[in-house]
């Protein structure tokens, strides 16, 4: 995890600065190395495949699980009351229609993920148990991330894989929140109201950049599945094979590359 910048540093002499302007100084750094990954270059330049996207979704479904499950059982926690919106928020649904229309009604069964995801989970879940203060970095980082983000994305994944409809892009979707800038407002106000000591600010703000540092991994892992797969196919097409391989095949091909990369991927990070 990186070092903790100067600029919230700074920040942290002043007591009455608002923990999202000292979040957004923390991550600044970190926000711009998560958007120079090759998943998200992909779709700031509008190249986002049907591969990635679906994995992406399969990750994201996870993340949001355990998020929500953690967000839930603390809803009456002073440091996660004041930040919880499910009704206007909550991802997990929106994921699962997404997930459903791609994968058909079996889509549990096949869900995959990389080491990063697990590990982003198990964080998740070690926080919400031992100390919930800490969730508020992880749920500002994605829910106002992808509330800020979505319609553009949205926009951008129709086109790129094709969508003649919005089936497969629920996830983009906000219909609790009519304007997102307001919300986007409220929902500052309120974290702002939540109650920390000076080393709980500065644990909260490394958490923060655990948050990103978790989704770089992702993204990362992810791109190196979809490698492994594409250089897969590409080794059957030269071998005369079918020009198409079924989606079925695609990802039984992709969950065993997974194991592989899960079985590495748990020897390389430590957490």
């Amino acid at each position: 995890m990186e070092t903790v910048n100067s600029a919230w540093k700074d920040d942290m002499q002043n007591p009455g600065s608002d923990l999202s302007e000292q979040i957004k100084a923390a991550t600044k750094e970190i926000h711009v190395r998560a958007e120079n990954t090759q998943l998200m270059l992909s779709y700031q330049k509008g190249q986002i495949t049907l591969p990635q996207y679906k994995l992406l979704l399969c990750s994201l479904y996870e993340i949001y699980k355990a998020l929500e499950e953690e967000m839930d059982r603390n809803a009456s926690h002073p440091g996660v009351a004041p930040i919880y919106f499910p009704q206007e928020l909550a991802r997990l649904e929106t994921l699962e229609r997404d997930l459903e229309h791609f994968f058909g009604q079996e889509w549990r069964k096949r869900v995959i993920i990389p080491a990063a995801t697990h590990r982003y989970t198990q964080r998740l879940h070690k926080i919400g148990e031992g100390n919930p203060k800490l969730l508020v970095a992880h749920a500002y980082t994605r829910y106002l991330g992808d509330l800020s983000g979505g319609q553009i994305l949205g926009k951008i994944t129709q086109k790129s894989i094709g969508l003649s409809s919005g089936e497969g892009l629920s996830f983009f979707s906000f219909p609790g929140v009519s304007s997102p800038n307001r919300f986007k407002q409220l929902y500052r106000s309120r974290m702002n109201s939540i109650e920390l000591t000076k080393d709980e600010r500065e644990v909260v703000l490394e958490e923060a950049i655990m948050a990103f540092e978790l989704n770089i991994q992702v993204f990362n892992d992810l791109q190196k599945m979809l490698s492994v797969t594409e250089d897969a196919y590409g080794d059957q097409v030269k071998a005369k094979t079918p020009a198409l391989i079924p989606s079925l095949s695609i990802v039984q091909l992709s969950l065993g590359i997974c194991v592989a990369l899960a079985t590495v991927g748990m020897g390389i990070y430590v957490f």
